[in-house]
This record gives C-alpha cells, sequence and structure tokens, in this order.
C-alpha cells in the first residue's frame, strides 16, 4: 500500500543572509556573498525531505501562503519536489524569515515576519477529504491562530489533532526553538493527542522542565530518558524523540530507550545548518512509515540531518532513505559522552 503522508503548518520563504559573525547589540557586522533565497517551514522542508526518503510515497502540503510572488515561490518549490499542494491556501503576504548564518559558528538567528501562517487554522481543514495515514504539523508556538486558547481541548491545536485522530490519522508535532513560558501553557496541550513527537534537547527542556543542557553548555545525556519518559507522561501515543547536535534519542510507548550518536563526517562536510533539525525529523517520520523500529528510525534522522548538512539550503542535500543509511554506514556513528 502506498505511503500518504500531510505536512501542515508553517509555509516560509528563507532568505539566507551569511554574515562574518553575530555582532554585539549596537555593533556591525559583514553580510558575505552568497545571499540567498529557499522555501522553509515545517511544511516546505519536511515534506520536501520526505518526498527524497520516501520517492515512492504520497506527500501532501497544508497551510497558507500570500497571493504574493513568495507565495507562488514556496508552491513551485514544494511542486517541483512532486509535493501536493492542491490543499494549501492562498491569502495576505507570505511569512518570510532572515536568516542570519554566522560563517564562524555555523549558528543561525531568525528574524520571522508571521504573515498568512498566523491565520492557518482547523477551519483550512476538511478531515473527510484528507487522504494520508500520517499528519505532521510544526510548528507549535509559530502558528498563531493554532496557539489560541480553547475551552474543551486547552489549545486550538489540540483540537486539531484530536480531529486528525478521530478520523484514524497518526499525528505528529514539531515546535520552534523559543525561551519563555509559552512552551508549558502550548505544548502539553498538544501532546495528548500527539503519536510521534519529535523536538530538540532545548524544546524538551522547556516543555518537561527537565534540565538537558549544563549552565557550561554540555548535554546532560544521563536526564534524556526522565524527559523522553515524562514526553509519554504527558501524552505521547507512540515515539517520544529528542535530537542534538550530539546526536538522536528516542523512547517507544513501552519504555523502550535509544540513543544514537551523530555521523563522523569529514571536515568541510557543513555547507549549512539551515535545515538539519527538519531533516531530522522527516527521516524519524520516514523510518515510522517505512515500519522501521525506533532505534533504526532514530539512526535514519540522523543520517538525514547529516545528508542536510551537505547543502547550503534546507533541503538540497537530502538524498533517498536507502542512500542515507548507506552514508551512515560508510562514516559510522560516533559515541555520545
Amino acid at each position: 500500500m502506498k505511503k500518504s503522508i500531510c505536512v501542515a503548518g508553517n509555509m516560509i520563504v528563507d532568505i539566507l543572509y551569511p554574515i562574518s559573525g553575530y555582532p554585539k547589540k549596537g555593533e556591525l557586522t559583514t553580510i558575505t556573498d552568497g545571499i540567498g533565497r529557499t522555501s522553509g517551514g515545517a511544511v516546505c522542508n519536511v515534506a520536501i525531505d520526505i518526498a527524497r526518503l520516501l520517492p515512492d510515497a504520497k506527500v501532501s502540503a497544508l497551510g497558507a501562503v500570500g497571493t504574493d510572488d513568495e507565495g507562488s515561490f514556496v508552491l513551485d518549490c514544494l511542486a517541483g519536489a512532486n509535493v501536493d499542494t492542491s490543499m494549501v491556501k492562498r491569502r495576505g503576504k507570505t511569512s518570510f524569515t532572515a536568516v542570519m548564518a554566522d560563517r564562524e559558528t555555523n549558528e543561525r538567528t531568525f528574524f520571522q515576519y508571521r504573515g498568512a501562517n498566523a491565520t492557518f487554522s482547523e477551519d483550512d481543514i476538511d478531515w473527510d477529504k484528507m487522504d494520508c495515514d500520517l499528519f505532521h504539523i510544526g510548528y507549535i508556538l509559530l502558528l498563531d491562530a493554532l496557539d489560541e486558547e480553547d475551552a474543551e481541548y486547552g489549545t486550538k491545536m489540540a483540537r486539531l489533532l484530536a480531529g486528525a485522530k478521530a478520523h484514524g490519522i497518526k499525528t505528529s508535532i514539531d515546535v520552534v526553538t523559543e525561551s519563555g513560558e509559552r512552551f508549558k501553557k502550548l505544548v502539553p496541550p498538544a501532546l495528548r493527542y500527539t503519536d510521534y513527537c519529535i523536538i530538540n534537547e532545548l524544546e524538551t527542556q522547556e516543555t518537561t522542565g527537565i534540565s538537558l543542557r549544563g549552565a557550561d553548555g554540555k548535554l546532560l545525556k544521563e536526564n534524556m530518558k526522565a524527559a523522553l519518559a515524562k514526553l509519554h507522561e504527558l501524552g505521547v501515543g507512540e515515539w517520544a524523540v529528542i535530537h542534538a547536535p550530539e546526536g538522536g534519542f528516542g523512547m517507544d510507548k513501552d519504555g523502550v530507550y535509544t540513543e544514537c550518536g551523530r555521523l563522523n563526517y569529514p571536515d568541510g562536510w557543513i555547507k549549512g545548518t539551515v535545515g538539519a533539525g527538519d531533516a531530522f525529523c522527516a527521516g524519524v517520520l520516514s523510518g515510522a512509515e517505512m515500519g522501521l523500529s525506533i532505534s533504526e528510525a532514530v539512526k535514519l534522522g540522523n543520517c538525514a540531518a547529516v545528508a542536510s548538512l551537505s547543502a547550503p539550503g534546507a533541503t538540497e542535500g537530502m538524498r533517498t532513505a536507502e542512500a542515507c543509511l548507506e552514508m551512515g554506514s560508510e562514516m559510522g556513528h560516533l559515541p555520545i559522552n
């Protein structure tokens, strides 16, 4: 049976600005050569990555873009990757993100304009016409209408996910990295209706209250099991998965824990980091659709993330799941200290 995945949520134009170093407040930095425009956000990145990881799958996009040239650009990027855009709504102005990519540290800083994404809601979805067995949505905290309070479900996002599950569709969520108290207010209601939760260590830390990075920046690996168990306690039904620069970590509904270090890629491999987290997510979801164990899926997530690192944009470096796993076997995985 052909796999069918719908990726919903943020649809963004990323404007990439390579900079020679991130400045302190009030200081100047230089934008270097290499300014570019790419499609971005959970929908564009994850949908395109899954379409490349699983070429035989049916992948569709769901969200809102503007009636402007940027909206047409996003739709063209998706269509060019064989992603169905027939359910995408067009209104207002397309969301965009100015991405400051520090060439010294490979770190990225984002300045985001909400645009049409802020209006995307459950009213844009006809569940009776949805033809998918997996529904992934991102990002919580960056979809204004869905982050609103709901008297019955806690948030509109939680209501939307409950609607998917009521129609027999597996659900998956992702979260945007942000500091503040909104995590504990907006993420837990959604987790009660989530089958696959795939988020990074900082987002997990904010959601669960369990520290995963010390004051010195060191990963607190010894707290991973507790954090993953807490995500299940908050409602995750199938897999709770955490990704970090050091590797991937997961726990299934039966409490089976797995971890896998990042690939031992060669010096000079990293050309861009803008899509690594979404690539990891796409790899794990592809593993779930392939029927892999959580251990194998986390390994595929690591491999997909490293494939993404090989190109400046978010999706250009992606390859098939088989090719990603073969690359992982060739490079090997580093131990997580």
